[in-house]
């Protein structure tokens, strides 16, 4: 079946750069899966669990939004900021969601409730990913 070239860049770095089996993202419009040979795609993406198979094993990234681009057999996924399952600190995870949680419920009319939403977006996310490592 081949492979297909995937490249996961955040403005600081590259994140994966790795020959793949296939690859399934979250877009905005719901989960998509690329497969090597695909036709060309640009999608948005939202906050989630990127999936990639490399090797028969299934590897994670908890990727916090941007772009998807797949063009002669190189998907690239340019995020705001992406981290491997292994990587992902779960007690700071979990302290951000607590943080968001409590900003949510407090009746405060200065807290940005769209802003305090997407923190715990975030951190539900980042704590779902670790979890499937």
């Amino acid at each position: 079946m081949g492979t297909l070239q995937l490249e996961v860049v955040t403005p600081d770095k590259t994140v994966v750069s790795s020959e793949t089996e296939m690859v399934v993202c979250p877009g905005v419009e719901g989960e998509f899966g690329v497969l090597p040979q695909h036709v060309s795609l640009l999608s948005a993406l939202k906050i989630g669990a990127l999936r990639y198979r490399v090797g028969g094993k299934d590897e994670y990234l908890f990727i916090s939004g941007g772009f998807a681009d797949v063009n002669n057999n190189i998907m690239t996924v340019l995020a705001e900021s992406a981290e491997r399952a292994a990587d992902i600190d779960t007690a700071r995870a979990q302290a951000a969601k607590e943080r968001a949680e409590k900003r949510l419920t407090a009746h405060d009319e200065a807290v940005d409730m769209a802003r305090a939403e997407a923190s715990l977006t975030r951190a539900v996310s980042r704590l779902h990913v670790a979890a499937l490592r």
